[in-house]
């Protein structure tokens, strides 16, 4: 670099960019620089000065100095359900959103322990490789792990969670990408951002089971924009979906024959699986046919449209609790008061109230105190603004 602040990580911009969704020459307009000044700021050839770190940060709505932070490794690369070139700026600003929220679960984890991370361990390098066996096993495979039983799943964000993985839910008002999943290595677990711009239970609660699928089948599988093997990966985390929230032997129990769609929506509200995706899956387990779940899915069109279902109003989304509840707990136990959440971690308070699902205006406030993580027992922490030590006092869960 050559002048300005010393430390300027031009990583830092790069993320905030995408998760501001401006370009360069938005934020060169909005600081009273040139565009160009702002490519060598992202390049790293220059650091702004101070002045202009300053308007920098008032744009970007963060901490000055979050500028100058190390960046923690990246995730794993997510993958999205459309690689169409469109959705390129959007699929950026998903990835950047779930870096920051990768970014304060490992703040919260200095002084915390989340739950362990409980998943079914699969080592396949190529999707060809997977078969529908191989997908049924480790859908019943995961309900084991987590005690589930075989019935429907009373709250699936809860499971997740409890299985150690981070889960965020927040309006992103991209409506065209439901969710994205990635394995943090700077955590060592995976995390979920689903978009809560559907207020539709049924599903929420799919693309989550989806998510969960990409998580267990293919941590170990390169990404790739090749349209097929993209497919592939795609009908692969949809069958994992299906056959995760229907166990093959219980649902097809309560199946009658002929299907229709009357039945299917009795079965919906049991379940808390659309109709839709109840067709998929009695035809993956050949319970009906291909002309047989064509013709379910005319006359679903044909009475309900597209994508709404009757009775989709009457379940809201399931939400994520541990990122809330681990703030709630740290400020309730005088650990970090709310008043220095956002400090501490970097980010404004309205980004991690989004981020964590906490109420808008909590950080500068106060609420009561539910928790799902645990706090250690003596960690000797570091102050991030004076580098001092402290020591994080025991805590008893609830039972």
């Amino acid at each position: 670099m050559t002048r300005g602040i010393t430390g300027f990580e031009p990583g830092r911009l790069v993320q905030a960019l995408a998760a501001r969704g401006l370009s360069q020459v938005a934020l060169a307009g909005m600081v009273g620089v040139s565009t160009a000044t702002v490519s060598k700021w992202k390049s790293g050839q220059q650091s702004p000065e101070a002045e202009a770190l300053t308007k920098l940060s008032k744009v970007i709505n963060v901490a000055p100095e979050w500028f100058t932070r190390p960046l923690p490794g990246k995730c794993s690369l997510p993958l999205f359900r459309s690689n169409a070139s469109a959705l390129s700026n959007a699929r950026s600003m998903l990835e950047a959103r779930l870096e920051w929220a990768q970014e304060i679960a490992l703040a919260l984890s200095e002084f915390v322990d989340f739950p362990e991370v409980n998943l079914p361990k699969r080592a396949f390098t190529d999707p060809e490789e997977i078969t529908s066996a191989d997908i049924e096993e480790a859908a019943d495979e995961c309900r084991e792990l987590w005690n589930l039983g075989r019935r429907a799943i009373p709250d699936l964000a809860m499971a997740v969670e409890g299985a150690g993985v981070v889960l965020v839910r927040e309006e992103t008002g991209i409506a065209t990408i439901e969710g994205l999943s990635a394995w943090s290595h700077a955590l060592g677990r995976p995390l979920v951002l689903l978009s809560s711009d559907k207020q539709n239970g049924f599903r929420s609660r799919f693309d989550l089971a989806h998510e969960l699928g990409h998580l267990i089948l293919h941590k170990g599988i390169e990404r790739s924009t090749d349209p097929v093997r993209h497919k592939i990966m795609e009908d692969q985390a949809h069958r994992f979906a299906g056959a995760f929230l229907l166990p093959a032997e219980t649902f097809a129990a309560e199946v009658r024959s002929p299907v229709t769609l009357d039945s299917l929506l009795l079965l919906k509200q049991r379940w808390v699986v659309s109709a839709a995706a109840m067709i998929m899956r009695l035809w993956a387990l050949k319970i009906i046919d291909d002309d047989a779940k064509g013709l379910l899915f005319k006359r679903r069109s044909a009475r309900w449209g597209v994508k709404a279902e009757p009775g989709d109003e009457g379940r809201a989304p399931e939400q994520a609790r541990l990122l809330k509840r681990t703030v709630e707990l740290l400020a309730s136990s005088g650990v970090l008061p709310v008043e220095s959440v956002a400090p501490y971690i970097g980010l404004s308070a309205n980004d991690i109230e989004r981020l964590t699902g906490l109420p808008e205006n909590y950080l500068s406030g106060s609420a009561s105190v539910v928790h799902l993580a645990k706090l250690k027992s003596v960690v000797g922490t570091v102050n991030r603004d004076s580098g001092e030590t402290g020591v994080v006092v025991p805590f008893n869960r609830r039972s």
